[in-house]
């Protein structure tokens, strides 16, 4: 569905050594995991296990079986990288829908590869502890995820806040924050130039705010001109409301700099957790010796749970799921919209999301959001997330809130948001 754009050309070739924290470069096969000696391994018998067999049924009526031989492979130790049906299936829907440069690259340049992770969190968390150092100055849009703060603060790294719009990351900030250091200076340790850029590319958490084409083009050059890895996080790319669907950052990479995260959360289940990171092969081999040490592989039951409904609906049948996902969001979405400018106009200021979950509200007349909400808001009986949470340093005044259009009916988000106007206008008094 994608095309690498015509506009980028490959840099140089990665040197990936340079990216890696000392505990990543020091990470070694497990002995036990690479044997295939039936005699050797310590898998128990799954002979001896209670569950024989299971039937899922789905909202169509229909239902996905796992019979007695499958959930023997189901219930049993598994590939770290994950269930090698479920990887191959994976990866061609990568392929249809990103068609990544790197899929032509040979394995030691960077070549295509992919892991499940328990979900996308346990990916990102694994990518942060094997490039970040202590000391580390690290590049990421700002608001932000605050699971992603939670997994990178205690790394003891420098967080560079990037400035962000509508439209996302600002290519023109970032590279004024670049600026401060020479490109040659990537090469130089102690100069710690930034070495990652991590950003929600659609539908960003908390300001439902997504990239345009022309700006990752212009980021992935700059990204090139400062050898910079782009974390690409992407949980919202099949909640995008418009067609067609922007090209990922993944799709334009000439070089292998790019580890995207994607999730199964938004889409097929939460608490499935089931993740998948695409990237070059010798930054993904370095995450699958951490899983080796930490997790071992991710659930196979719910890798093959997933498995069996993606192969009965094959690609097309994912998609059309995808569009009746889509669908009700942008329903909810447009409700939002609609009570927004109802009881909010004047109030607030706020743009429509194109992609995502999240209403991102600037309120008027208040500088600081946080005791609005946590100490009053509840008398309201309306709950929201102060623009702070989302802050590098939480204890940053956010005249923000982050609203949510995921779970609530329409008329629970008109009941929520004429509740918060009516707090807003007591808070300016």
């Amino acid at each position: 569905m994608s095309n690498s754009p015509a506009q980028i050309s490959k840099a140089k070739d990665m040197n990936y050594a340079r990216f890696l924290t000392a505990v990543s470069a020091a990470r070694r096969a497990s002995p036990i995991r690479a044997m295939i000696i039936s005699l050797a391994g310590g898998a128990p018998n799954p002979d001896t296990f209670p569950f024989k067999s299971a039937s899922v049924a789905l909202n169509d009526g229909t239902s996905i079986d796992i019979g007695e031989t499958l959930m023997k492979k189901a219930l049993q130790y598994s590939a770290t990288p994950g269930v090698p049906e479920l990887v191959s299936w994976l990866k061609d829907l990568q392929k249809q829908l990103h068609n990544p440069p790197t899929l032509t690259y040979s394995p030691d340049k960077g070549q295509m590869a992919m892991c499940v992770t328990t979900g996308s969190q346990e990916g990102l968390s694994k990518v942060f502890e094997m490039l970040v150092n202590p000391g580390d100055n690290v590049l990421i849009d700002t608001p932000t995820y605050s699971g992603t703060l939670a997994a990178v603060k205690p790394l003891g790294c420098n967080l560079i806040g990037v400035p962000t719009d509508q439209h996302g990351i600002v290519p023109q900030a970032l590279k004024e924050i670049l600026s401060r250091w020479k490109p040659e200076d990537v090469s130089v340790p102690e100069k710690k130039s930034p070495k990652i850029l991590y950003t929600i590319p659609n539908g960003g958490n908390p300001t439902g705010a997504s990239l345009t084409t022309e700006r990752k083009i212009e980021i992935y050059k700059i990204a090139q001109e400062y050898d910079l890895i782009i974390v690409e996080d992407d949980p919202y790319y099949f909640l995008q409301f418009n067609k067609p669907w922007a090209p990922s950052f993944l799709s334009m990479d000439v070089d292998g700099r790019v580890i995207r995260a994607d999730s199964m959360s938004k889409i097929l289940s939460s608490g499935l957790r089931i993740g998948y990171l695409t990237g070059p092969k010798p930054l993904i081999d370095r995450i699958i010796l951490h899983m080796q040490a930490s997790t071992l592989h991710t659930s196979a039951f719910t890798q093959v749970m997933i498995l069996q409904l993606l192969q009965k609906w094959g690609v097309e049948g994912f998609l059309e799921h995808i569009e009746s996902v889509i669908q009700f969001y942008r329903s909810q979405k447009d409700a939002m919209l609609a009570s927004a400018d109802k009881w909010l106009t004047g109030l607030a200021e706020w743009h429509s999301p194109t992609a995502g979950m999240f209403l991102w509200l600037k309120i008027h007349g208040v500088q600081d959001t946080h005791q609005m909400i946590m100490l009053k808001a509840i008398s309201k009986e309306v709950l929201l997330v102060p623009g702070s949470a989302f802050n590098i340093d939480s204890s940053e005044p956010s005249s923000y809130v982050r609203a949510s259009f995921s779970l609530s009916t329409p008329e629970q988000i008109d009941q929520g948001l004429e509740r918060l106007a009516s707090l807003i206008v007591e808070e300016i008094k």
